[in-house]
């Protein structure tokens, strides 16, 4: 996977100056990445490069592979520095990494190349007392940035509640300050990772870096907002987005999280339905859960689920986990199922394609290439097991409803066991 990732914020000249006098002292490469392995800074070369080091300062930031690479030594969670070793495939030499905290928060990570890993206890020393100044003037810079309201706005999480009053106010701030324009169309995609082994923080970096991108682009203005393990990015917009535009920029938001995120997060994204400006983004959210949950159970989806393709499925899927399982199935569809002679399955097909063509008999007879008779003579096998009236609209209803919860429990391979 060599997916463009979004590059890390370029390093102020003060973090520049520190990062290149280190490497002077040293007379080694160093690298001053983000939490994400994605470069801020590079010193000059000194005869150490490798390819790895190379398209990092031609592109702004490390191949996917190599990032990804560097995240599963569990550098962020490590307590002191240490080398991470070298991968001749990914032309990748070893490194002293030293990451950089400030009051328990993970800033980023000091590199330095050593070939034969042979760093000196005082080139060691001299490495943790510039890695001292390095976090602190990094930590400084977040604070003012914090401060100043920079960077991406974080989205109101009262714009997206239940209470219509709550979400007046909120409409109101945004507008009021300018923060986000109050477009015709606004879409909200919602993003969930299951709590990982990740560092405390580092779900919400990844989050980040992997949204922030769609914050502004040629057509669309937006704001994110976060939780521990979730991320909603709302869109503003003067023309509605195509599925495709939203499908290409879903797929983009989770490889960037399959390369920031160890397999555990499992991220899946949701997307909500096109609505009618700001005061309607709360919907769009609501609709984006869904989706996300669809993204979640039905494997199908590929962890994408969109609202508009949900159809049915969308009514269902807002019944609690608790309450969605085998005995929702209908006990005239239980019945069917449990036919006797192991007709069941032949019966389930015959009336799936029934009800699938709107009860057409030659239809139905078509798709399942059988003569007619055969087929009357099913259909009145499946309304003596049933019970049901197949002529009419509420005994269907009965029927479709249950084959599409059937369908559903398994796709999320739950039981169906009748």
């Amino acid at each position: 996977m060599t997916e463009q990732l979004q590059r890390a914020r370029a390093g102020s000249h003060a973090l520049r100056q520190l990062v290149e006098e280190l490497a002077e002292r040293l007379q080694r490469s160093v690298v001053l990445d983000d939490p994400l392995v994605r470069l801020i800074h590079a010193s000059r070369h000194f005869d150490d490069a490798d390819p790895v080091r190379i398209r990092s300062l031609l592109q702004g930031l490390a191949d996917s592979e190599a990032i990804r690479y560097v995240l599963d030594q569990g550098v962020a969670q490590w307590a002191k520095p240490g080398y991470i070793e070298g991968r001749d495939d990914l032309g990748l030499l070893p490194r002293y990494c030293v990451p950089l905290r400030e009051r328990g928060r993970l800033l980023g990570l000091l590199m330095v190349v050593s070939t034969g890993k042979d760093l000196t206890a005082h080139e060691t020393a001299a490495i943790a007392q510039s890695a001292q100044a390095i976090a602190a003037q990094m930590y400084a810079e977040h604070m003012a940035d914090h401060a100043e309201g920079g960077g991406v706005p974080d989205l109101p999480w009262a714009l997206l509640d239940a209470s219509p009053t709550a979400r007046r106010v909120a409409q109101q701030q945004i507008l009021d300050t300018g923060v986000l324009p109050d477009a015709r169309h606004a879409v909200v995609s919602v993003v969930q990772v299951i709590r990982s082994h990740e560092p405390p923080g580092q779900i919400e970096t990844a989050l980040r870096a992997a949204l922030e991108r769609f914050c502004r682009t040629r057509s669309a203005h937006g704001a994110v907002a976060f939780t521990t393990d979730r991320a909603v990015l709302l869109q503003l917009s003067e023309q509605s987005p195509t599925p495709q535009e939203l499908k290409e920029q879903s797929r983009r938001i989770i490889e960037a999280l399959d390369t920031f995120l160890d397999s555990t997060a499992a991220p899946v994204l949701g997307i909500g339905g096109c609505q009618t400006g700001v005061a309607d983004a709360w919907v769009s959210y609501e609709q984006a859960l869904v989706a996300a949950r669809a993204a979640r159970r039905m494997p199908h989806f590929e962890r994408v689920g969109e609202w508009e393709e949900l159809r049915e499925f969308a009514v269902l899927l807002q019944l609690p986990d608790h309450a969605l399982n085998a005995s929702l199935l209908p006990k005239p569809l239980r019945a069917l199922l449990s036919a006797a002679g192991g007709q069941g399955p032949r019966l389930e097909e015959t009336l799936r394609s029934f009800l699938e063509h709107a009860g057409s008999v030659p239809k139905t007879a078509e798709a399942l290439q059988i003569h007619r008779t055969s087929l009357y003579y099913r259909l009145r096998q499946i309304q003596e097991i049933t019970a049901l009236d197949l002529d009419s609209g509420a005994d269907r209803l009965v029927l479709h409803l249950g084959l599409r919860i059937r369908d559903l429990l398994q796709l999320d391979g739950s039981t169906t066991t009748v």
